[in-house]
């Protein structure tokens, strides 16, 4: 069993980019836009959006949000976790 102290530095920061890469590709696939995307999963601005596709500030989805944009594009949330 792994400890959590040998985790690389950059591994979760790595892993946070590949979700949002698959959520934005994703997102274009099926023609929505950051603004709409966040007003269906029940926000009023894009900046939850935006900044989490761009990792802007740390800024990164978190588990509720994954699961309502999943919903609503109509994809298994594994979807967003495929390298």
């Amino acid at each position: 069993m792994k400890d959590f102290t040998e985790i690389p530095e950059d591994y979760i920061k790595n892993n946070y980019k590949m979700i949002a890469s698959n959520v934005k590709r994703i997102r274009k696939d099926k023609k929505i836009s950051q603004l709409e995307l966040s007003h269906r999963i029940g926000h009023k601005s894009v900046s939850i959006i935006s900044c989490a596709e761009i990792n802007h500030k740390n800024h990164h989805f978190n588990i509720e949000h994954l699961l309502r944009i999943a919903y609503i594009l109509d994809v298994d949330i594994c979807e967003f976790f495929k390298i």
